[in-house]
């Protein structure tokens, strides 16, 4: 009766915990993404002066809103350790990112690792899956700039066209430095068997933990964006012109990117926004490759890009037998380091995100009261 008795106390907490946690994101989204949206509505007469600017500001507040998101899963226990190359260094550089993709919470944790990383939060495209532009934070998203991709061979071919055209009118008139993306093209649980069957069939490595990447954005990335030889390869020498007449060196780096959940279970978004699963480690392994290293003729990039997740599915198998990432090459021991966020910084984001929504609500009930 005893254990009955504490099992049911727990129990209401954790409900108990949720629905708080639950009203205060759905309070914190409320004040926060119309704050957002109204503050650059007051801005665009600045957009019309000086792009630059206006821009600079707005990917200021976009990471302040990632970092609101870090901070619902940072509470909770939720923290991030990171393995292999510190990416750091090249944060004013421009990449691509690679992400193994098992769950929504992959996406939080990213939001989360890459707040200490300089200016790549403020100043990265995401590509991601055209559901997302039906969440809470689907029109930020789009005034940002990010992609939202359509997958399925009927939407294929038409989608890399879109791509292509939205990476010539916001990549560089926006300044972005990074750009992130998941070329498996889906969660690992709906991909697993179809790439399996792929695999076995055109006899390519058998992928459990990491699925067969498309080729498909990665490509057209690679060709608009890396400035481009007189012999066609890619190279990190030669430079392009952004609208603002600033020279750009295009892509010089691919950070290939690995999370890997404890016990091989994923955090989903639901977990981030409840808190009901106990405080979780989750591990990003980082490696960098120079762009002078990757092909760009598409066979040879379907092979570098292979090479890849197979590499992926060794660090997954490998964490998931020991707990750890084994060494980077010339290594003897792995290092890890603990991805850490300003709790003071954290509070002060929020409270302006609040005293912000208070305003603008005051603003809008004196105007309401004006005309009508």
């Amino acid at each position: 009766m005893a254990q009955l008795l504490d099992g049911a106390g727990k129990l209401g907490w954790v409900l108990l915990k949720s629905v708080l946690r639950f009203v205060f994101m759905f309070f914190n989204n409320c004040v926060a993404i119309p704050s957002y949206c109204l503050y650059l509505l007051l801005l665009q007469p600045l957009r019309i002066w000086d792009t630059s600017t206006f821009w600079h500001i707005e990917g200021v507040m976009f990471k302040w809103l990632l970092a609101m998101v870090s901070s619902w899963g940072w509470i909770a226990g939720y923290t991030v350790t990171e393995w292999g190359d510190d990416v750091r260094p090249i944060s004013e550089e421009e990449a691509m990112v690679i992400v193994n993709h098992q769950s929504t919470g992959d996406v939080c944790t990213l939001m989360m690792c890459l707040q200490d990383k300089g200016t790549v939060v403020r100043k990265m495209m995401w590509l991601m899956d055209h559901v997302f532009k039906y969440t809470n934070f689907g029109l930020v998203s789009l005034i940002h700039g990010d992609f939202f991709i359509r997958q399925g061979k009927a939407h294929r071919d038409k989608q890399l066209v879109y791509l292509k055209d939205h990476l010539d009118k916001y990549y560089h008139s926006r300044d972005r430095k990074w750009i992130v993306l998941f070329p498996e093209g889906g969660f690992l649980r709906k991909r697993r068997e179809t790439s399996q069957l792929f695999a076995k069939k055109h006899s390519l490595p058998h992928l459990t933990h990491v699925t067969l990447p498309r080729l498909g954005a990665t490509h057209i990335i690679l060709k608009t964006l890396s400035a481009q030889q007189e012999n066609g390869s890619v190279g990190g020498e030669a430079g392009t012109l952004n609208q603002t007449g600033i020279k750009r060196k295009g892509l010089q780096w691919v950070v290939d990117v690995t999370i890997a959940y404890p016990k091989a279970r994923p955090m989903d978004i639901q977990t981030w926004i409840f808190g009901y699963r106990p405080p979780t480690v989750t591990h990003v392994h980082y490696r960098m490759y120079p762009i002078k290293e990757v092909p760009v003729e598409a066979e040879a990039l379907t092979d570098w890009l292979y090479q890849r997740f197979v590499e992926k599915e060794e660090l997954l198998a490998h964490f998931y037998d020991t707990g750890a990432f084994p060494p980077l090459p010339g290594q003897k021991e792995a290092v890890s380091r603990q991805m850490t966020l300003d709790p003071v910084w954290l509070c002060v984001i929020q409270s302006f995100a609040f005293v912000s929504g208070y305003m603008w609500y005051s603003v809008l009930q004196y105007l309401y009261c004006c005309l009508f």
